[in-house]
């Protein structure tokens, strides 16, 4: 995701040795697939819907129970984490706050279930029998989320409405347990494993739709139209809807890509830098993994925020913010979409390379106005602007990398440490081992984690491969002994 109030990138010189980390694994299955038949309500801003998921335990212990995570949940009035921090506030909530959540009606298939969680976050579904390694099950859960009024990932805003993570979702199996996310306001506290879709959405005619993956038909019914979409090996499924969409369109090497807005006055730029963006990161880190890719103008409290196939744009940018986070979001379908990773405990991770990306992008598209050697020693002021503002406030500044959501302070402080300290990492990491090692380590990560969920140790494994011991180089970044 793209935080509007800070910009990137970084330089400084450091270089540590040590000995390897683990290497790159081959491609797990898929263990999920979803079936999703909703409708958008627009008068009670409901969206009433049935999920039919079927679930593969590709892991090696016996499960008795799936959980899933509910994050149209955090929009409750009652919930304990909040989906904005006071810093957005004001641009999320452009009428007054309003709430939403989500209403669990059955389950199907379950033993019983539960609503629960740290915050009223988590659906547990108990199976009547446990579910052995290999074997299927298939649930059929019935829920109504409710839309606040509220720029963001989940809501309706002025002109759009944004169907972000509206359905329960099956929590990432990590370490021998499903792992749960409580939905932290700085940061993406989303970890999904890659699944199967096919969603059938019912709205009233005069919307258009953007989605994850493609509308394989589209129907009118009298006063509304059903839009059926299917997408593979995805993350998340998320749609926008809007009565006042414009599309402009182009394809490229059998991608279609879209631009959906409602007031741009320069849209064809705005396509061209998409379709530019992907041509570049196919070319420096691997063919771009779907047939479909679309960007879409909407209320967002935010810069811009990603999902499969699917980046979210706020229309509250000016002209060259825009065309940034347009390069920024579509790095994101590398790193977090195709190669996943844990965003609450390791957000450097992908918005760290994001950020990166997007300064490779600039250098080698310099008639955008960007450099990365500015972009570089922006991100190195800011992350010391954070470092001397923290140590004069608190006496000392926290510059550990490794952490969870949880522990940052502020926004400004995960913005500094997941993005710019993240960017820095990598220019420096280039400029110690070389273009070769460093652009052959990123390939190898893609092409080894897509569609799977990587640990900081598995991309560091992919550097080593290159031919360099970097694991220090990494530890020295992580812990915040490096001194940048």
């Amino acid at each position: 995701m793209k935080r509007i109030l800070c910009f990137l990138l970084s330089a400084v010189c450091l270089v540590a040795l040590a000995f390897g980390a683990s290497g790159c694994k081959k491609s797990a299955g898929r263990t999920c697939a979803y079936e999703i038949t909703a409708e958008y309500v627009p008068e009670t801003s409901t969206l009433t819907a049935m999920m039919k998921v079927e679930y593969k335990n590709t892991t090696e212990n016996e499960i008795s129970a799936l959980k899933f995570n509910m994050y149209p949940n955090a929009y409750r009035e009652s919930a304990s984490y909040k989906p904005v921090s006071p810093v957005y506030s004001s641009a999320a909530y452009y009428d007054g706050k309003s709430y939403g959540g989500m209403e669990i009606s059955s389950v199907d298939g379950a033993k019983n279930w539960e609503v629960t969680g740290e915050d009223e976050n988590i659906l547990c579904a108990y199976l009547e029998e446990s579910l052995f390694p290999g074997e299927k099950i298939t649930l059929n859960v019935c829920f109504l989320t409710k839309l606040a009024k509220i720029n963001h990932r989940t809501g309706i805003g002025q002109k759009s409405i944004n169907l972000g993570n509206f359905y329960p979702v099956l929590c990432a199996y990590l370490d021998g347990e499903f792992y749960e996310c409580v939905y932290y306001s700085d940061g993406d506290p989303f970890v999904s494993e890659c699944a199967s879709y096919q969603v059938v959405l019912t709205v009233p005619k005069e919307y258009t739709v953007a989605a994850t993956g493609k509308v394989t038909s589209e129907k009118t019914l009298e006063s509304k139209k059903e839009y059926t979409m299917s997408a593979s090996n995805v993350r998340d499924f998320a749609i926008v809807l809007s009565d006042c969409f414009e599309v402009a369109e182009t394809k490229w090497k059998g991608v279609d890509i879209k631009y959906y807005y409602y007031n741009d006055e320069t849209p064809a730029a705005h396509l061209a830098a998409a379709q530019e963006a992907l041509e570049y990161y196919s070319a420096t880190f691997g063919a771009y993994p779907y047939d479909i890719y679309s960007v879409v103008q909407t209320g967002f409290c935010y810069g811009g925020m990603e999902f499969p196939a699917l980046s979210l744009i706020s229309d509250a940018l000016n002209e060259q913010n825009c065309v940034y986070t347009i390069v920024h979001e579509t790095a994101h379908q590398w790193w977090y979409v195709a190669v996943g990773s844990n965003q609450v405990e390791n957000a450097w991770q992908d918005e760290g390379l994001t950020e990166y990306s997007a300064a490779l992008f600039f250098e080698n598209h310099p008639d955008y106005g960007f450099t990365r050697e500015q972009l570089v020693s922006d991100a190195l002021a800011e992350y010391r602007s954070y470092y001397n503002v923290y140590s004069q406030v608190f006496g000392d500044a926290d510059t550990r990398m490794t952490r969870s959501l949880k522990d940052y302070l502020s926004e400004y402080e995960y913005r500094s440490i997941a993005y710019d300290k993240g960017a820095v990492l990598f220019d420096t990491l280039r400029t110690s081992i070389g273009d070769k090692r460093f652009f052959s380590g990123l390939k190898r990560y893609y092409s080894d984690y897509k569609f799977r969920i990587a640990n900081p140790e598995d991309m560091i494994g992919c550097f080593e491969k290159s031919g360099v011991d970097v694991a220090g180089f990494f530890d020295s970044f992580l812990s915040g002994k490096a001194v940048i």
